[in-house]
């Protein structure tokens, strides 16, 4: 399921400190799980996500004699959940999607840790998910009337054009002697109430950690069903390939989690003769060039399609028909102004297996999703968040939307590629790193404003993470960038050589977490021993001193005005960094010898 719970079988390795199946279940770890859900809400949006999916390939594979794609998908969530915006959100956006597949447990019992939800929580939860739009239920007896909840669930199924939530109304531990009580809410009970509840059910008290056989048997009964429905959809996979050779061969190869071949080749080159671009807009010719290529790829946007430039020409959206504005089968999720619900559903979304899901907004905002987006990497799930605005670049919106800390956060996330490219080659290989990273979720940081097409960038080189965009012998400093710096930079070497006599040289580092990954000698040839490195980045320089000497960045808030006045307030100009650059020399001419930062992170390691 795909709240905080565990199962019988769970329970019997529940206490040993070595298991893999801890008290919030990842499903990368365990067998049967489907989603690595824990902080509360999480579970709810990727259940909205894995509904989404199935919706979506049905719309996609499911022709007449072949229904490929007919699950529904279950969800339990309790009051803590219920709290939680991001619940709120996607209960909002599976209202408005009609999801007939979803079927919602409402475990309604009142309390959550501070104890009883009246301290807190007393709206109609009833009355909140109808307005929605959902289908609702309300057995009120949770404890005891088992045939009640079958029953409902039994006509949940039946409602095809409404997601259903069960209110399910229980006792939190039922037949202790603190039930009812915040007291068995992440406890222990005490040995002579663990005894009585024993009892009260017929174990026998004296033994611990004792599955009763008829439950093996049950279990093992239930496997063998589902093993012979796995065999029966596999034999009907095959007729369906018979006749739908096309559909048939692409479903399969989703399956793998296999891109199509050759798909790269659609990834658009550049020239350095070829216009300025903003990021965004290289973003989108990425896109329109490969939708066709890779049809599982979804796209979206938090609202900002306009702004992201997440939606290719051609696209149609992912909406229930009978709203007259899209299909199943479209591609474009409008997740509306729902930055955590939308990152959580793409988690959904990536693990049912038939699709890969990008979508977009603000990087400031990548923020309000941080939680979900946090979940994408722990759960290994390929998922592109595409994130405009990435700078004081972005002008007149001012330092609310400006980021400054956000790619240091996301940057210190494990298993997590954050990209900022500099140029049209750049993005393509964000992309194809992106989408080749079956269990990695990546971040493009994209930004409002054109940048040059650059001399030394090409895919080949922008895939290892980091390269030398232009190279001097005798080089006096090296200076490190990212996205819309890299350019400046190239423009400071210039301006250095004409009014200093100095010559310096320049290294773009789209992705740190894939340049971190190759081998100590590529990287010593982008950042050597011997002269100091300046990294160039217009946000906090939290985590340079890895890849530099000394960091030039923005260790405050931004400033509302034309972009280009920004940068030049904060001195983000040839010959700001120019003039840092030359201080950078001054200060490091006498250290000898002057190890690489490269190195210098790399002995720290060890």
């Amino acid at each position: 399921m795909f709240g905080y719970g565990i199962s019988i079988d769970d329970l019997k390795h529940f206490r040993h400190v070595d298991s893999i199946t801890p008290g919030h279940p990842e499903a990368h770890d365990t067998p049967g799980i489907e989603v690595t859900t824990g902080p509360l809400g999480q579970g709810f949006a990727n259940a909205v996500g894995l509904a989404c999916a199935q919706a979506h390939s049905a719309g996609v594979f499911n022709k007449p004699g072949f229904e490929m794609f007919t699950n529904h998908t279950y969800m339990f969530f309790g009051d803590g959940c219920a709290m939680e915006g991001i619940a709120s959100e996607a209960a909002s956006t599976a209202g408005h999607l009609q999801l007939g597949n979803l079927i919602a447990i409402y475990d309604d019992n009142h309390i959550s840790i501070d104890g009883d939800t009246k301290c807190a929580f007393t709206e109609d939860v009833t009355k909140r998910f109808e307005a929605y739009g959902w289908h609702v239920q309300w057995v009120k007896d949770g404890d005891h009337d088992y045939q009640g909840i079958e029953d409902a669930i039994k006509k949940a199924k039946e409602v095809t054009d409404k997601p259903s939530m069960i209110r399910l109304t229980t006792t939190i531990g039922f037949g202790s002697k603190l039930q009812g009580t915040g007291g068995v809410h992440g406890n222990p009970l005490k040995e002579d109430d663990c005894k009585q509840v024993k009892e009260k059910f017929g174990f026998d008290p004296t033994k611990t950690f004792v599955v009763p056989q008829e439950v093996y048997d049950m279990y093992h009964k239930h496997a063998s069903e589902g093993a012979a429905a796995e065999k029966e959809w596999d034999g009907l996979l095959e007729k369906y390939s018979a006749e739908h050779k096309d559909l048939g061969a692409d479903l399969k190869r989703r399956l793998t989690r296999k891109l199509p071949e050759g798909w790269q080749e659609k990834l658009p080159v550049y020239k350095p003769t070829d216009k300025p671009e903003a990021s965004r807009k290289l973003s989108e010719s990425v896109l329109e060039a490969i939708y066709e290529a890779v049809p599982e790829l979804l796209s979206g946007s938090a609202d900002l399609t306009g702004s992201n430039n997440t939606r290719w020409k051609k696209a149609i959206d992912f909406q229930p028909p009978s709203l007259g504005i899209g299909e199943w089968s479209g591609r474009y999720f409008r997740y509306g102004v729902r930055e955590h619900a939308m990152a959580a559903i793409m988690n959904g979304l990536a693990a049912y297996g038939t699709v890969i899901p990008a979508g977009g907004t603000f990087l400031n905002f990548v923020s309000y999703a941080a939680g979900a987006v946090r979940l994408s990497a722990l759960s290994h799930q390929r998922v592109i968040y595409i994130a405009t605005h990435d700078s004081i670049g972005l002008g007149e919106d001012g330092p609310t939307h400006q980021p400054i800390e956000t790619l240091a956060h996301f940057r210190a996330l494990p298993n997590f590629m954050v990209w900022r490219p500099a140029d049209g080659n750049e993005t393509s290989a964000a992309y194809y790193v992106a989408l080749t990273s079956q269990n990695t979720p990546s971040l493009l940081a994209l930004t409002r404003q054109n940048l040059p097409q650059l001399e030394g960038s090409t895919i080949a080189n922008g895939i290892k993470g980091g390269y030398v965009a232009l190279e001097n012998k005798d080089a006096h400093v090296t200076l490190v960038a990212t996205g819309s710096e890299v350019s400046l930079c190239l423009e400071a070497v210039k301006y250095l050589k004409e009014h200093n006599d100095v010559t310096a040289r320049v290294v773009s580092l789209p992705c740190m977490e894939v340049f971190d990954a190759q081998d100590e000698e590529y990287k010593l040839k982008c950042i050597p021993h011997g002269i100091p490195t300046m990294s160039v980045e217009v946000m906090s320089t939290f985590g340079w001193q890895k890849y530099s000497h000394e960091q030039f960045g923005l260790n405050r808030f931004g400033a509302s005005g034309a972009y280009k006045d920004v940068y030049k307030k904060f001195e983000f100009t040839p010959e700001g960094i120019a003039k840092r650059a030359v201080s950078t020399i001054d200060f490091y001419k006498e250290v000898k010898p002057l190890r690489s930062p490269i190195q210098r992170a790399f002995l720290q390691l060890i």
